[in-house]
Formats: C-alpha cells, structure tokens, sequence
C-alpha cells in the first residue's frame, strides 16, 4: 500500500458534496462497509462486528494500544468505536487498492452532526448500544497522508467541526453484534 492516493480529492469536490452529506438520514443509516483492525495498519473488512463494554470492536487492535487512556493508563472506553459518514468516506478514500482504509469501524449513511447526535446519545448499532462520545474525530496526520490535504483540511476546519465530517468516537454501553446491511439507529 502507498501512503497516499495518487489523485487526492479536491477541495472544489468536498465543498460541492457538503450539502448531500449533511442531507443524509437523521434517525438512522444503513451500514456500507465494516472495518476491524487486527494489528496497526491492517484492515479487515468483515460482514459483522461484536462489540464489548470491556473490549470496544473485538479484534480490533485500538483498545490494546490506545491514542486515548484515563489517569490510571487503562484504554478510554469513549473511543472505543470508530463511525464516519458513507458519503464522505465515497469522497476522500480514493486509489482503494492502494492507500489503507482510514480504519474506522463503521461507514454509515447517516447525519452525524453534533446537532443531530449530541454526546450522549444512544445508538442501537445490532444487538450492541454505543453512546456518541464527547471525543472528537478532527482527523490525525493518517487522515492527511491517506486523503491528502483538502480532505484534512475539510474536516479539521473549524466551522466544520460540528458537522463531523471525519465522524465520531463511541463507547459500548450493551454488548452486541453488528453486520453489514443492518441499520444504526438512534434511541
């Protein structure tokens, strides 16, 4: 895999594709694409997701390894799951073959905004219930390197922030299963 996509999206095309992003469903989504990461840099995209309280995304790497821990060094559950827009993942992972999947859990075809899912909000993802985190997703020099810059650019500006275009962390409230078709639906 390179780094970097060959013909990085543009920020004419992420300004045109705004207002079809932020019309996406309200109350739920269909599930596009699940990704687990079994070790850094490497990507499963399987056909369902089991969540734990004690594990976040079983498999996945992240809760072994955090970018995020309480005081006393255990993982922070309020990142233990990864969810981004479907259209704006569509957007920016160009060159799939290519460049690495940015890693989150679950693409979804719904509206993420903080308007629309303030923290705290419950969702029903399967069986499992996540709860939005109040941790924010404004992207990481990955993001930058994987998209290129108008897509970091996009998602860390400020104005954009609310919108969470890079999309949302969440913790797991109930044990579950989640696959690929099912609807993430907010509570």
């Amino acid at each position: 895999m390179t780094k970097g996509p060959a013909n990085p999206v543009t920020a004419d095309d992420l300004a045109q594709a705004l207002p079809s992003v932020l019309a996406a469903p309200r109350d739920a989504g269909i599930a596009h694409l699940l990704c687990a990461r079994p070790k850094p840099n490497a990507r499963s995209f399987p056909d369902r997701l089991i969540f734990s309280r004690s594990q976040g995304v079983v498999g996945d790497f992240e809760m072994s390894r955090p970018w995020l821990e309480r005081p006393d060094g255990s993982p922070d559950p309020r990142i233990q799951v990864s969810i981004m827009p479907w259209q704006v993942l569509n957007l920016v992972w160009r060159d799939r073959d290519r460049v690495a999947h940015p890693g989150d859990n679950i693409a979804v075809d719904m509206n993420l905004t903080t308007e629309n899912l303030p923290e705290g909000t419950l969702l029903r993802a399967g069986t499992a219930i996540l709860r939005v985190s109040d941790v924010p997703n404004d992207g990481c020099v990955k993001w930058k390197v994987r998209c290129g810059r108008a897509a970091y650019d996009w998602v860390a500006s400020p104005a954009h922030l609310p919108l969470r275009l890079r999309g949302l962390f969440c913790s797991v409230e109930q044990d579950g299963e989640f696959h690929l078709g099912d609807s993430l639906r907010r509570l």
